[in-house]
């Protein structure tokens, strides 16, 4: 393909993704960023973590995204009597044929939903983990390759809230970004206030991309360019994580390559075929908020040891 026709083609899927941000922003009122980060959550190749009380459009942001983008989208109820087999299913014998056949559970979807994912046991929590980490499940001695694109967006409530087990830290680490939506602004509450129900609004909804497309994407991001300074920029924020005086646990080469890859998601959702540091401080935080931890002794707050990082460091 020539230069030319993969920029045309590169034009027409940002015209088509831009089309898929808009029709969400129209249905999840007032959250432009919280639905920015999904997306670039998902062009990066990543899992979003989303952690808030109920009620302030959580699920309504899963579907929409699902449906926009043309994935298949299945919701996982996460319950304290939750097993692992109900999440990646189960071979059931057939006495006709004297053999098993495996029924796939509701892992098998492109966009997954698993929803107040700090509500299962550890032992289900680790469940999602090789799925997310790898893009396929083992169960009984058997690998299988999980749909393309693979998109998780778990919720969980405040680790205050009673019946929750906080999910452990090699699971917080896959995921890519963390948010929270938070309530609404006055003018956006109105709105839903006022306006038809929202799932009228879902069912309004068309699809702007399908799974190609969405994986073409997701390798068109990869070529967003980097400086060199840029990257200094990037590796000097991880090892300010490592000697924070505040931190107990700082953030792993595995982070920094995650930022840099939402950097470059983030940069082609907004037009452009570079990052620059704005895109990096914009991530930042939600790349880092889940997985730092404070010394026991601190109590200095998470969102103030990311704002006196980001303060202290010159932008390139």
């Amino acid at each position: 393909m020539s230069t030319v026709s993969s920029k045309a083609v590169g034009g027409q899927l940002q015209d088509r993704l831009n089309r898929a941000i808009e029709q969400v922003n129209g249905v999840v009122f007032g959250k432009q960023e919280a639905v920015e980060l999904a997306f670039s959550c998902l062009v990066a190749g990543g899992h979003l973590l989303i952690e808030d009380i109920p009620g302030v459009g959580k699920t309504t942001l899963a579907q929409a995204l699902a449906v926009s983008v043309g994935a298949d989208y299945s919701r996982i109820q996460f319950t304290s009597d939750l097993l692992p087999a109900d999440i990646l299913g189960v071979s059931v014998y057939r006495r006709d044929r004297e053999n098993f056949k495996f029924h796939p559970g509701p892992i098998f979807s492109q966009l997954v939903l698993a929803d107040e994912v700090n509500r299962a046991t550890p032992k289900t929590q680790s469940a999602l983990l090789e799925a997310m980490a790898e893009g396929h499940v083992t169960t009984e001695g058997e690998t299988r390759p999980l749909p393309k694109p693979f998109f998780v967006i778990a919720t969980q409530n405040p680790l205050d809230t009673v019946g929750t087990f906080p999910l452990p830290d090699s699971q917080l680490d896959r995921f890519l970004l963390s948010l929270s939506l938070g309530y609404p602004a006055p003018e956006a509450e109105r709105r839903v206030l006022t306006e038809k129900d929202r799932q009228q609004y879902m069912t309004e909804l068309t699809p702007q991309l399908n799974p190609v497309e969405m994986e073409a994407l997701q390798e068109l991001a990869q070529t967003i360019h980097v400086s060199e300074p840029l990257l200094d920029y990037v590796q000097d924020l991880i090892g300010a994580t490592r000697e924070h005086p505040h931190l107990k646990i700082g953030l792993s080469p595995r982070a920094g390559l995650a930022l840099v890859r939402c950097c470059r998601a983030l940069a082609l959702i907004r037009g452009r075929g570079f990052v620059i540091p704005e895109d990096v401080k914009h991530l930042f935080p939600n790349l880092a908020y889940h997985r730092l931890l404070l010394s026991e002794s601190e109590t200095a707050s998470i969102d103030s040891v990311i704002e006196s990082i980001l303060s202290s460091l010159a932008i390139p």
